[in-house]
């Protein structure tokens, strides 16, 4: 029997169906392009692997093709009848992240990983701070994800995937001088690994690395596809760290080019986040209010997360509609709020609609009480310093300079006032 690059048993008589199926989990887990057509070509080879069938669902689902990912994921149950117990258990678990998520899709994995602890497919929707975890709204989801990773990375030894992910939990919990020795490691292995480059940025923004981490990503997202699934997101990066090495032009042509809607390539929760990660972000900059822009990202939300319950998506999209001053998109995604974080949403609103009047107070008052649980809506410790930036900068427009200070300095050992790109403060 054929089995995967993790010693996984594969239901193909096809060497070629094998190898392909191979090359797709690669370029899947390394967020480059190719994984749809990878994975299409093993089925072509063997229309009764069901494995690969799997991976083309779980692929179509990275790129938020949500009911041809449920299409495929129902042909792949139907293909997993007579295949081997272990491959029965992956296809079974992928159904439940696919049809359901959630809780359910977590117990679903667990349960698969305790006899098969080397299937990485299955390991990482848990993976990444948009997995299982990461979008579970607990509190101390980041220890919770770096335990379930420490408990296996005995099973994974030195694989280059299972060390950038291990290194991306690490990170999360503030262990930056570990995970930069892990995704070191990796990157040796397999250096266009883009969620190695990914998460080797993230140790760079965390030492406040600035020039070298850009100097870095600049080199390494060259030559990257477009149609890569961190491309958008990436590209982020390289825009937050122009704007902060005072070349705002430069910064402008990223999100011109590869942020916005119009022109991102990537998953629609990306595209999202971090169009209206950067607008804010540049605002509190000092960069003039781009009203069009604005707009612009506050009708992408409504279009791709009308209510989504994904708290992360919902905060961004509350983000944009109260700059882009629709009050109406605003209270109904509030009214609606849902999601394992609903509870935060309106409060960060109501944060968002004062910055954009320029009612610091109140959004001190506001976003005061939530520093100690926005981990809970998901996303990064670099992504959620936009609430972190937000306070801070309303702190300093009221001239409250100590305390935004003392805030840095006890919640962001890193980050000293200097270090966020605010104007005229």
């Amino acid at each position: 029997m054929f089995t995967d690059r993790y010693d996984n048993p594969l239901s193909t008589t096809s060497a070629e169906a094998r190898d392909a199926y191979v090359a797709g989990v690669d370029l899947l887990l390394s967020a480059n392009a190719g994984a749809e057509e990878a994975f299409r070509k093993a089925l072509a080879a063997d229309e009764g692997f069901a494995l690969a069938q799997t991976g083309l669902a779980r692929t179509l689902q990275a790129y938020a093709r949500v009911p041809e990912a449920k299409a495929a994921m129902a042909h792949a149950k139907e293909l997993a009848a007579n295949v081997s117990q272990s491959e029965r258990s992956h296809v079974a678990a992928f159904a439940r992240v696919i049809e359901t998520g959630g809780q359910p899709a977590l117990d679903a994995v667990k349960a698969h990983l305790a006899d098969y602890p080397r299937d990485a497919m299955v390991l990482a929707p848990c993976t990444g701070v948009f997995g299982l975890i990461g979008f579970s709204g607990r509190e101390g989801r980041e220890e919770e994800l770096l335990a379930l990773l420490d408990g296996l990375a005995a099973d994974y030894g030195g694989d280059w995937w299972f060390g950038s992910v291990h290194a991306f939990a690490q990170v999360e919990v503030g262990d930056v001088q570990r995970a930069q020795a892990t995704i070191e490691r990796s990157l040796a292995q397999y250096p266009r690994n883009a969620h190695g480059a990914h998460i080797r940025a993230h140790v760079y923004y965390e030492h406040a690395e600035r020039a070298a981490g850009l100097a870095y990503l600049r080199d390494w997202w060259g030559p990257y596809a477009k149609e890569g699934q961190l491309h958008c997101h990436l590209s982020w990066h390289l825009a937050l760290w122009e704007l902060e090495l005072g070349q705002p032009e430069r910064a402008w042509e990223v999100y011109r080019a590869h942020l916005h809607p119009g022109a991102s390539w990537g998953p629609p929760i990306n595209t999202l986040t971090d169009a209206a990660s950067f607008l804010f972000r540049a605002e509190l900059a000092g960069e003039p209010r781009q009203a069009d822009l604005w707009r612009e990202v506050s009708q992408y939300a409504t279009q791709w997360f009308p209510s989504s319950g994904v708290s992360f998506a919902d905060v961004h999209s509350a983000l944009a509609h109260a700059f882009a001053g629709d009050a109406d998109a605003l209270a109904r995604l509030v009214d609606g709020a849902k999601g394992s974080a609903a509870d935060l949403l309106a409060p960060l609103a109501n944060a968002f609609s004062a910055i954009s009047r320029g009612a610091w107070a109140d959004a001190v008052a506001t976003l005061t009480p939530l520093m100690a649980s926005h981990e809970r809506i998901g996303g990064s410790r670099a992504q959620r310093d936009l609430i972190e930036y937000a306070l801070t900068v309303s702190l300093l427009r009221l001239g409250r300079n100590e305390e935004a200070h003392r805030l840095l300095r006890t919640r962001r050992p890193r980050i000293e006032a200097h270090d966020i790109p605010v104007r005229g403060a």
